[in-house]
């Protein structure tokens, strides 16, 4: 009976070794996460670098000059 319960389990573990229907889902989802992480990484440095750039125009400008009094 043991020996039945032992070859059973033996043959599953076998089937999930062979088994590879799952890994390219896995893999999948590995680049798609490796993609988030590129992109988030590059809007907060281009949105660092667009902040100081706006920043630095806005100090740039001039208010104009106050009309001559009559």
């Amino acid at each position: 009976m043991l020996n039945t319960y032992v070859t059973i389990a033996l043959s599953k573990l076998w089937l999930l070794r062979t088994d590879k229907t799952g890994v390219t889902a896995i893999e999948y989802g590995l680049i798609a996460g490796a993609i988030a992480v590129v992109i988030i990484g590059a809007v907060q440095l281009l949105g660092t670098n667009i902040s100081a750039a706006f920043t630095n125009i806005a100090n740039a400008l001039v208010p104009p000059a106050a009309p001559p009094a009559p």
